[in-house]
């Protein structure tokens, strides 16, 4: 793994940090563990640990079509929706408690506030659970906010979300840092032109072009995220 270093106060800050949320800010992949098992075993299927880690990044269709597939259901555009909507209310209970934060993320998001960085957070969670789990992680953090539900199916590993967050943000997504811990997240990143800091937690991330490693967020500054850019290495 490559760990990045801080760099000197004259070097180029990037333009905007683009958050992930599930298993980069918050440890909420464990929450999704309960809804999807609890659903495949009412559905009379399993779900191997496998398998359920090619679905970490994924948006909420993909997740029921496959679920489905597993308990050799079938795939029709209302068993996905019905299914779809069993998971969302199964984990809107979950995550309205307050979330557990990964190690170091509430300390860079503030880092990166204080030092006046513009910040979006890029999320395949659809808007409605998102704004649960903002009463944990803080909407002051963010000035913009782009969820699963709101890129057109065009869900990571897609640039899309990334490409609409800077866009948003007015700011060229080549100068941008995304943050990630899916190898999902990390393609939308890359393909959007950022660079990405990876910070595994449940699912192992493939080294690649732009793409920086760090065992956590403990310690990450403005100086930290500027060398993830590619003039810094």
């Amino acid at each position: 793994m490559t760990e990045p270093s801080a760099v000197d106060g004259e070097a180029t800050v990037p333009a905007a940090v683009l958050w992930d949320m599930d298993g980069t800010l918050v440890d909420s992949e464990k929450l999704w563990d309960v809804a999807l098992y609890e659903t495949v075993e009412r559905l009379g299927g399993t779900l191997t640990d496998e398998q359920r880690a090619s679905l970490v990044g994924s948006n909420m269709d993909s997740t029921a079509r496959y679920l489905l597939e597993l308990a050799g259901r079938e795939r029709t555009p209302s068993a996905i929706a019905e299914l779809g909507e069993g998971i969302r209310r199964r984990t809107a209970t979950l995550f309205a408690d307050e979330l557990p934060w990964r190690p170091g993320a509430r300390d860079a998001l503030v880092a990166m506030r204080a030092a006046g960085i513009p910040a979006a957070l890029v999320t395949s969670t659809e808007r409605a659970l998102t704004e649960l789990a903002l009463n944990t992680i803080g909407r002051e953090f963010f000035d913009t906010t782009v969820c699963g539900d709101e890129v057109g199916g065009q869900n990571k590993p897609h640039p899309a979300p990334y490409l609409l967050a800077a866009r948003r943000l007015g700011v060229d997504p080549t100068r941008c840092v995304a943050v990630e811990d899916s190898p999902p997240g990390a393609e939308s990143a890359v393909a959007a032109g950022c660079a990405v800091l990876v910070v595994p937690n449940d699912v192992a991330v493939e080294p690649g072009e732009r793409r920086v490693f760090r065992g956590s967020l403990v310690g990450v500054d403005v100086g930290t995220l500027a060398a993830c850019l590619p003039e810094a290495g």
